[in-house]
């Protein structure tokens, strides 16, 4: 095991270098910068980064000169990006490197993918600049508003496969000494294997946490009904997953620091981070974002729409107005730190979370069905046929039939008394390749969300 651990940290050198060499130090300090700034400041520095974009898909980028109009590339070339279709995750899925600057060949060419968890999964391709830019803004714009840098030790909860045996018996963790970095694995996390985390969080100093929500969540739970204790926490910064009200509550009770939101995705098409308020800001000089409705208009305040966005510093590989499936709400607002940055109201899910009623109505908000249900330790929507639904859910103490009808009576309180609910009690949920928990599994072939 100590081997293993050797060879996490001579690899996390070769990582060091790709997030935090040259560049990286002057990317941060523009990011800090820039947060200071009045709006009109930082409204300037937006359009003069989405014209540098657009001008470099218009002259260098295959996708975009076979199929945008001549009459969208000179819209593209004022700057007008909202007069440019809106792209589609399929053609980046199907061929990536047609999305690419032809004039560069960066060495070293760095990939990404998504997770793949609702289909093949979208490769993404970056520039060293581009990576460190990515990681500064995550410092400067969630990090440092948690009050915690990734100079402190930490540990991560992501889609690794840390130990490939499912019958591991541990440690369920490696080691990256380099930057002081636990990586927990996703996959065997369970309520007896609960304190070896905690044991391996307090073996390493360890000072915040980051990563998958649910995951973070569960740990917290076995921590609150084992009394274990976990060593004195920072911060908690999820992502990835939707963070609910009775997740914060839990695991604020569990590691005793404040638990912060971070919204974004492996594309880096947009960022936003949790401000010491509590207030989810979206970075526009890092990714132009745009909430619209089914027929492409921009919502208003409060109003539920698809999330469409731009990066504007990826310009190796530029998504210009990509679908990145999600649905959310501009908050109207304004937030007491002043920052010159737009707040989202709600990040309700994603398109593929949708259920949908037998008489068309839409649901994202599943999560309610689990909230304060002492008796789920786990639950999973899965939606068979407009009238049938099957409720997955891992008990926790006296899971019996009055919790049972209760669930029942919420999914119909939701969807129409017509629908069929039955509830099944299962070990465990399993989770996606990537290690996520995904709450709704669609089986409707044609049920599609907003805007598709």
């Amino acid at each position: 095991m100590a081997l293993q651990h050797l060879m996490v940290s001579a690899y996390g050198v070769y990582w060091h270098w790709v997030r935090f060499g040259r560049g990286y130090n002057a990317a941060l300090q523009e990011y800090l910068t820039r947060e200071g700034n009045s709006e009109s400041e930082m409204q300037k520095a937006v359009e003069l980064r989405t014209r540098k974009l657009l001008a470099v898909a218009v002259s260098q980028v295959p996708f975009y000169r076979a199929h945008w109009t001549d009459s969208q590339k000179r819209s593209a070339m004022a700057g007008h990006l909202t007069d440019l279709p809106l792209l589609d995750k399929e053609p980046v899925r199907a061929d990536p490197l047609q999305f690419l600057d032809i004039s560069r060949t960066p060495c070293p060419r760095l990939s990404d993918s998504t997770s793949g968890s609702t289909g093949t999964p979208v490769r993404t391709y970056w520039t060293l600049a581009e990576r460190r830019e990515s990681v500064a803004l995550r410092e400067a714009r969630s990090l440092r508003w948690a009050g915690v840098s990734y100079a402190m030790p930490r540990a991560t909860f992501s889609g690794r496969l840390v130990e490939p045996r499912a019958d591991s018996r541990g440690p369920f963790y490696r080691f990256n000494a380099v930057e002081r970095q636990v990586y927990f694995s996703a996959f065997h996390l369970r309520p007896d294997t609960a304190r070896y985390y905690v044991e391996a969080l307090r073996r390493q100093g360890i000072q915040w946490l980051t990563g998958y929500a649910v995951s973070f969540y569960l740990l917290a739970q076995s921590i609150l009904d084992q009394g274990l204790l976990p060593p004195r926490l920072k911060a908690v910064i999820t992502t990835s997953e939707k963070l609910t009200r009775e997740m914060r509550e839990v695991m604020e009770k569990a590691y005793g620091c404040r638990v912060y939101e971070e919204y974004s995705s492996v594309e880096n098409a947009m960022f936003a981070g949790e401000c010491e308020h509590g207030r989810l800001h979206v970075s526009p000089d890092a990714g132009v974002v745009e909430i619209l409705r089914e027929d492409g208009t921009p919502c208003g305040p409060g109003e539920v729409g698809e999330v469409v966005a731009t990066c504007l510093f990826r310009t190796y590989q530029p998504l210009i107005r990509y679908r990145i499936g999600d649905l959310a709400a501009w908050d109207e607002r304004p937030c007491s730190c002043n920052r010159p940055m737009p707040v989202l109201r709600e990040v309700v899910g994603r398109l593929e979370d949708v259920v949908v009623g037998p008489d068309g109505r839409q649901m994202v908000r599943f999560h309610g069905i689990f909230v304060d249900q002492p008796h789920i330790r786990e639950g999973q929507i899965v939606q068979e046929a407009l009238d049938r639904i099957t409720v997955k859910v891992v008990p926790a103490g006296q899971f019996g039939p009055r919790d049972e009808q209760d669930v029942i009576e919420r999914v119909r309180q939701r969807l129409g008394s017509q629908v069929s609910v039955l509830v099944q009690v299962v070990d465990s949920i399993p989770r996606t390749k990537a290690g996520k928990f995904q709450s709704v599994v669609s089986m409707l072939k044609n049920a599609r969300g907003p805007g598709q």
